[in-house]
């Protein structure tokens, strides 16, 4: 004879099988709009719609062959949401306790132990309605600077010879042999 909790167990067995529990699966494709529908393919084969459900202020469109976590909402399938997703194809190398955001042509965001980020990409575009400011004791750049607008200085000049005002020195003092100085000062 099966005691009570021996029922209960089998009962409830019984009651879990009939729920689809989470499950992984590989992206087939996307549907873009409000919400991102994935196609997707279970480990058992199956073709299985859902939902890709992601953190509020990031979004992603994974690529055919990333993996999924999908949980069955009730445990039906015809109402599957992804709750996690994944590309190891793509991933970097991250120390712990790092972070990164990447993508699969190989842009990416990577916060670096030693407070150090780093952006790495081939076009970098910042848009600013007001204005950019970088509060930093020393800006380096490696390359060519171009400029379409006025350059302001509320500080000195220079370049590798002499300041700015070094120049307008030599000017401001000079002469043509016994002639006099210039009346107009720079």
């Amino acid at each position: 004879m099966k005691t009570f909790a021996q029922m209960m167990r089998q009962q409830s067995a019984a009651e879990r099988s009939n729920f689809r529990q989470a499950f992984r699966a590989v992206a087939a494709r996307n549907t873009q709009g409000k919400l991102i529908g994935v196609e997707m393919e279970g480990l058992a084969g199956e073709a299985v719609s859902g939902e890709l459900f992601q953190h509020y202020g990031f979004t992603s469109a994974p690529l055919a062959g990333a993996e999924f976590i999908a949980v069955p909402v009730g445990g039906n399938s015809r109402h599957t949401v992804v709750v996690a997703s994944e590309d190891g194809r793509y991933r970097i190398t991250l120390q712990d306790g790092e972070v990164a955001l990447y993508s699969d042509e190989g842009d990416r965001v990577h916060l670096k132990r030693g407070r150090v980020v780093e952006v790495v990409t081939q076009t970098l575009l910042v848009s600013a309605g007001q204005k950019v400011r970088f509060d930093t004791p020393l800006l380096e750049v490696s390359g060519q600077v171009q400029v379409s607008g006025d350059i302001s200085s509320a500080a000195e000049v220079r370049d590798h010879t002499r300041s700015l005002q070094a120049d307008r020195d030599i000017y401001n003092g000079h002469t043509h042999g016994s002639g006099p100085v210039p009346t107009q000062k720079q």
